[in-house]
Formats: structure tokens, sequence, C-alpha cells
């Protein structure tokens, strides 16, 4: 494996070549040329012990190489459209689900751990990034439903890529996880109210519909991986009881498209068959949860392999959203990635130093900056894909997520290098 790294970075060197000399002497190779370079480049990185932590961010500007070089390609598979509703969902909870298997429900413990820690995370991010995000769209003057992007990706939860930012910079990873935690459960209400506040006049912002999206794309896969932890050291009573509960849930489940749907919506009102949806949904947790953990227990890969179908579900909608909105990113891209560079940075600023001001100690403050400097773009993509405009709205959480990958990556390994003087890595709130 190793020397087949070495070799797709010689590879990508090679086409790097290619590419140059296609652009200067008009042959028509540049395009294929340019997708090996960054597909190898992608693949070698792993031969790099110093550049192992990029590979995955590669592998995002390689798919968007990819998508921008041959956009039909990466829009439909035959029959098969590549932004369906559906697809897209399940893509978005897999990558969801995909994280929540790196959570714990002893991640919640830390709000009695650092409280105030906790309290200054959760306020800092959602009002410094929507509101930076806001501000940007105005001093920019974005088409609207770009700029609606920018303030939906500010308005989202922070990302696991937070934490591990954390443990590389050394700094308090209790708190880290602990408001990535409680950002994720409070977003089904705190995203649409920003969105619905700051971009309701941009986009139509449905705020029952976009918190039941959430629910769906976030809260749903993570509590299903969650009920999976607690299996793990629940007594064998109460895994009986879970997985019981599972069973009829299961049954429950299998009747609704087989009549059950429709018998339903022919005798409730809306507001019944909107608790039934959530209640389905809720049941839906438990029996994935239920099943996925007998499926860890007889097999231990999955466990392992749930964080890489994680990452490859967002390689997977970065590559549909750049190829749907192809046109729009020739005319804004760049300027939307200066954005992207400027946002992140003011969340890191802002986070670390309002910490500061707060009373944590600098430890914290870093868990603070990534917390506020880092969101869920996975979640900014998927909600962008149920509102039906990947093209536009999701065209921010396709350009920040790499650059917020990368920034955080250079941020953690600088303060790894210097790192505070008090030794304990735990706020005392």
């Amino acid at each position: 494996m190793q020397s087949l790294r070495k070799f797709s970075l010689y590879l990508s060197l090679a086409a790097t070549l290619g590419v140059l000399t296609s652009l200067l002497f008009g042959v028509a190779l540049w395009a294929p040329c340019a997708v090996v370079a960054a597909g190898g480049l992608a693949l070698g990185l792993g031969s790099v012990s110093s550049l192992k932590g990029y590979q995955y961010t590669a592998w995002i500007l390689a798919a968007v190489v990819a998508a921008m070089t041959y956009p039909s390609a990466f829009t439909h598979w035959g029959d098969l459209n590549l932004r369906n509703k559906w697809l897209l969902l399940a893509v978005v909870q897999l990558v969801m689900f995909g994280m929540g298997t790196q959570m714990s429900l002893h991640d919640f413990s830390g709000v009695f751990k650092t409280p105030r820690g906790v309290v200054v995370g959760i306020v800092c991010h959602f009002s410094v990034m929507p509101l930076v995000g806001f501000g940007l769209t105005q001093l920019f003057n974005f088409p609207p439903e770009i700029a609606a992007g920018v303030i939906l990706i500010g308005s989202c939860s922070s990302g696991l890529a937070s934490n591990v930012m954390a443990y590389i910079a050394r700094s308090n990873l209790v708190l880290s996880v602990t408001v990535t935690a409680i950002t994720t459960l409070v977003a089904p209400f705190m995203t649409p109210f920003l969105m619905k506040l700051l971009a309701g006049t941009l986009v139509e912002v449905k705020f029952v519909s976009m918190m039941l999206e959430i629910v769906k794309i976030v809260i749903v896969p993570i509590a299903a991986a969650l009920i999976h932890d607690g299996l793990k050291r629940a007594p064998a009573s109460q895994r009986r009881a879970v997985f019981a509960v599972a069973a009829v849930g299961a049954a429950v489940l299998l009747m609704l498209p087989f009549g059950g749907w429709a018998w339903l919506a022919g005798r409730c009102d809306a507001g019944t068959l909107l608790g039934v949806e959530l209640s389905a949904f809720a049941i839906g947790s438990v029996v994935f949860g239920a099943v996925y953990h007998v499926v860890a227990r007889r097999f231990a890969a999955v466990d392992r392999l749930m964080p890489l179908a994680s990452m490859a579900g967002i390689v997977y909608f970065t590559t549909v959203t750049t190829a749907a909105g192809r046109d729009n990113l020739l005319q804004v891209g760049a300027l939307l990635f200066l954005v992207s560079v400027i946002h992140n940075g003011a969340g890191y600023f802002f986070g670390y130093w309002l910490s500061r001001v707060a009373g944590l100690d600098k430890s914290s403050s870093r868990s603070v900056a990534f917390e506020v400097g880092l969101q869920n773009g996975g979640m900014a993509s998927g909600l962008a894909g149920a509102m039906g405009k990947l093209g536009t709205v999701g065209l921010a959480p396709a350009v920040f997520s790499p650059w917020m990958n990368i920034s955080g990556s250079i941020l953690a390994n600088y303060w790894s290098k210097r790192p505070v003087e008090d030794s304990s890595r735990l706020a005392k709130s």
C-alpha cells in the first residue's frame, strides 16, 4: 500500500506538469490531467508522515476538481439522480451516524465539570458565527441564495472536527466534546431561529420544516449511535428490554409503507401526522441503534470503518454540490473562498478572546476557539439538499469545509507546540 501511495504522489507530480504543458501549448488534455493530479495527491499524501493529517482535505479538493471539470458525471448516473432528496438524506444520516459513533453518553457529563466554559462556548457559537456570516453577506453582496448558505453554515452546530483539533492542540478536550454535544442537541431550535431571523428575506425559511429536517439529519442518527454506546455498558436485563422495544418498533415501521401511513393520513389531522412522523424517526433510531450494536459486536471492524464511511459521505456531498453549483462557483467561487477564510478566522479570534474576557483559562479558551470557528458542514449540506437548493445554498458549506479542516489543523499544530503553562486541561469553573 505504501508503494502505491508513493507511486500516486509521483503520478500527481507528472499530471501537474501535464496540466501546465496542456495550458501552455493549448492541448485539450488539461482536464483529465487535473483530475489525475488531484486524485494522485490525495492518495499519495499518505506516504508522507508530516502530511497525513491533510489527506482527508486533499480528497475533498480532489472531489471539487473532478466535479468542476466533469460536472455532468456527478449529477446523474443513468436514471439515478445523485441529488435525489431521499438519497441525500440517507447519505447525511450515514455521515452523522459515523460522527455519533465517536461520541459517548459520558460526553454530556462535562456540563457539570466545566459549566461556565460550556455556557461561554454555546453562546459564542450561536452568536459570533451567524452574525459574522450575516455581516459578510452584506459586505460582499452575494446573490440571495448563496448569501443564505453563508448564514446557514454559520448557524449550524459545531462538528466533531473541533474535538479532533482540541485533542491535537492539547487544550481542554472535555469542554470541546461537551460543547459539541450540546450545540448538536439545541441545533433543531437555534439553527431555524437564526436562519429565520438573519436569512428570512433571502430564502423561504419554514421554521418547523427546518427543525424536523435537523431532527432527521442530526438527532436521529446520533441518537442511534448513543443507543449503541449505551448498550455496550448496559446490564443484560436492560439490553433485552431495548431489543424488545426495537423488535416491536421495527414491526410498527414496516406497517407504514404497506398501507399504514395512508390509513393514518385519511384519519388524522396535520398536527397528528407530524407527531407520528417524529415518533417514527425516534423509533427508527432505537431500531437502527440496536441492530447496529448486534452487528458491531459480531464484526468489530464495523466500528472502526464508520468514521471512514462518514468521511466518504462528506466527499460525496462535496462532489454533488460542486457539480450542481459549478456555474455559480465560476462566478463567485474565489470571493466565497475569501469569505470562508474571514469567517473562519473571526470564529477563532472571537471564540478565544471572548472566552478570555469571560474568565476562562487559556486551555479552555483554545477549545472554545475551535468550537466557534469550526461548523458542521455535513449538517449544512444536508439542509441545503432538503431545501432543494444544493447548487446555491449548498455552495458555502462545500467551500467552507475544506478550508476549516486546513486552518484547524494548522492552528491545532501551532498550539500543540506552545502548551499553556497550567498543566491542567480542565477548566476550574
